[in-house]
Formats: C-alpha cells, structure tokens, sequence
C-alpha cells in the first residue's frame, strides 16, 4: 500500500476514572486477550501498511511493554516496520506532546523520511476492522485533500462526544463540530484520516507557526471550507473505549455471537501479544453461563455474563455476574461481583460484594496482599 501508518496513542481520558490511573486508553484489554491497539494495528497490517509510526505518551509503560516485539502484528521486517515515538527533550523542543498535531510536529522527521505518498492516521482507543486500502482509493478517487471516515450512529445514541459530521450529497464533508453542545447530525467522525503525505507537513508547519497544537481543530475544522474534505462511510462495528460506560459496553459486545464471529472466525485476523498460558480450568462445582474466559483463568464458582481475562482466578461459591474481570485477578471464597469491572492483579478478600448497577458501572480497586492470613 502506499501509505504510511501513525496511530495516535498517547492521550488520556479523566471519564475511564481510575482504569486509566495505570495505563494508556490504548492499552486497556479488550475481549479477554487483547488490548485496544491491536485492532490499529491489525488493520495497518491487513491493509499492507508497511511503515507504521505508535506516538505514546501518557502511562506508556504498559503500551511499550506489549509493543516490545513488532512480530505479533507482522511488522518484523527489513524493510519497514513499527516505529514507536515518545516526547524527547531535543534542541528545538522541550515540551510533552501538546496535542495531536504538535505530537507530528515533534515526529515530522518520520513524514520528511519517508517515500510513501500518502499517510493513514488513526486513534489506538477503536475496535473495528478497516481495510484503509479501499478508503485510500476513495479519497484518490474523490481527488479529496482529506478524506475522514465516519459512521452513521443510531439515533438513540449521545454523539456529543464525538466529532459531528454533515456530509453533502457527494460525500463532502459540509461541516465539522467537536463535541458539540447540541449534535445537528448522528454521523460522527470515526478519528481515521487519509491524507497526501507532503500536504500533511505543509499543514502541520503551519499549525507550529501559529502556535496551534490540535489536529481536529486547528486542521480538520480550520481548513473545511478551503481543502477538499471527503467522508467515507463505514457500515460495519466500530466502538470507541475512552469513557467507563463505553469501554464496558464494548467488551460487552463480545458476549454476542455475531460480534465474536466477526473478529475472531472472519477473515481478516485481529492479531495480539500471546502470552504462553495453559488453558482455563472448571473445577467441580463451577458453572459458567454465556461468558468469555481467558487463558491461565481457574474458575470454582458461578459466573454469568461476564469476561474474565487472563490468569483469573474464581474462589468457591462465588458469583460473578454482568462483569469484566481484568489480568490476573485472585477473587476469594464467598464473594459476589455484580455490574463491575475489577482492575487488574487485584486481590478481592474473601465474604466481600461489590455490586453496581447498569447505569453506573462500579470499578473495584483492591490492593490487598494475596497469601496472608
């Protein structure tokens, strides 16, 4: 493909609370073994991206861990492969990335280096699946500046959060809002962008020279009426993570069966870091009901529409219901977890509840030492 990748990766969210205390938006696990990165990158390594550029800033420890090794994603080459780029104190800057644009303004070295054409930008805090290749045929053939993909979310849904599109007959873009107090359109942008690779750093010198740091706002938004910004719609899941309830309702999703078959049977992969781990196991008096268990998990009780990720352990008579249970947790004897999400290498005592409700989803936080009396 002749494009080049950058997967933004490196803000912070205050509405994932204390999930985010430890990691990036971008590292929180998705549907039992993933984490959020990974369906960026698969989908810049089904799309024949060779070239790929992770800006991380915020709580990257975690990200950089699970980057560690390029091959997961099939970026172990030669010829290009993946790049990670965190603020460096130079002689020219000093600054943490003061936004999405001063985060590529820092890193232009990497759009000056490179040959490719053009440049595929995207948010590590999606899941969806996305063959940029068909949207960079849409934006050639649109002989578009910018083409932005976007959805048409359903009506009940509060797109307030999101960038709000109006789209024209054509498929121009006609107007751009971020986070708009009253959304005049339910079809938002989707934070992945096409652009021509030299049109991209003449853009963001621009934006450095009048003190201007954001990609949305001091480029997308600024430039609507001058550059020819297209849309392209995609009709198939897409869900962002950066908000408690979104992120629960997202790894929620996976119960479903036509969820799960879409990314885990359907061609193309969604491809992660494997950790070598025995599989789950049910001891006597375990009962398990429409729920996803991870690798290294040891289940005793009863668990209920819920996820448990990787080395979980469930105590005897316990009841878990409507929840996510993060890496590594120990959950003791007697205990009942209900509308929570517990994060992880928590230790949970034994006789203790936590129970929340589906419109405020409770998130457990327990540091107590495992093996003592």
């Amino acid at each position: 493909m002749r494009a080049i990748g950058i997967i933004l990766a490196g803000g912070n969210s205050k509405r994932m609370r204390e999930l985010s205390n430890k990691r990036a938006i971008s590292a929180m696990p998705i549907a039992g073994s993933y984490r959020s990165i990974d369906f960026s990158l698969s989908n810049m390594s089904n799309s024949h991206v060779q070239n790929v550029a992770v800006f991380t800033q915020y709580n990257s420890r975690s990200l950089n861990e699970h980057l560690s090794s390029s091959k997961w994603w099939d970026f172990g080459r030669k010829q290009g492969g993946l790049f990670l780029f965190t603020p460096t104190i130079t002689a020219e800057h000093n600054d943490w990335y003061r936004g999405t644009a001063d985060a590529l303004y820092q890193n232009l070295a990497f759009l000056k280096n490179s040959h490719e054409p053009y440049v595929v930008i995207a948010s590590g805090d999606c899941v969806y699946k996305l063959d940029y290749a068909k949207v960079l045929e849409y934006h050639i053939e649109k002989k578009a500046d910018i083409t932005i993909v976007c959805k048409d979310m359903p009506p009940e849904e509060d797109v307030t959060r999101y960038g709000v599109v109006k789209v024209n007959d054509d498929g121009r873009v006609a107007d751009f809002q971020e986070k708009p107090m009253v959304a005049e359109s339910n079809t938002i942008s989707c934070g992945i962008y096409v652009i021509r690779r030299r049109q991209l750093i003449e853009l963001i010198e621009r934006c450095a020279q009048d003190d201007r740091y954001d990609f949305v706002n001091d480029i997308l938004i600024r430039y609507k009426n001058l550059k020819r910004i297209f849309a392209y719609r995609m009709d198939t899941y897409w869900s962002n993570i950066a908000s408690v309830e979104s992120y629960y309702k997202t790894n929620m999703d996976f119960l479903k069966p036509e969820v799960r078959d879409y990314f885990f049977r359907q061609y193309p992969e969604i491809y992660t870091k494997v950790g070598d781990m025995p599989p789950a196991k049910y001891n006597p008096g375990a009962d398990v009901k429409n729920s996803l268990v991870s690798s290294g998990s040891i289940i005793n009780g009863v668990v209920e529409n819920s996820l448990l990720f990787r080395q979980a352990y469930i105590g005897n008579n316990c009841v878990i219901k409507n929840s996510i249970i993060l890496n590594d947790v120990y959950i003791g004897d007697n205990t009942v977890i209900e509308n929570c999400i517990v994060e992880s290498r928590d230790t949970i005592r034994a006789n203790t509840t936590y129970i929340g409700t589906p419109d405020n989803i409770k998130i457990v936080v327990e540091k107590n030492e495992r093996y003592t009396l």
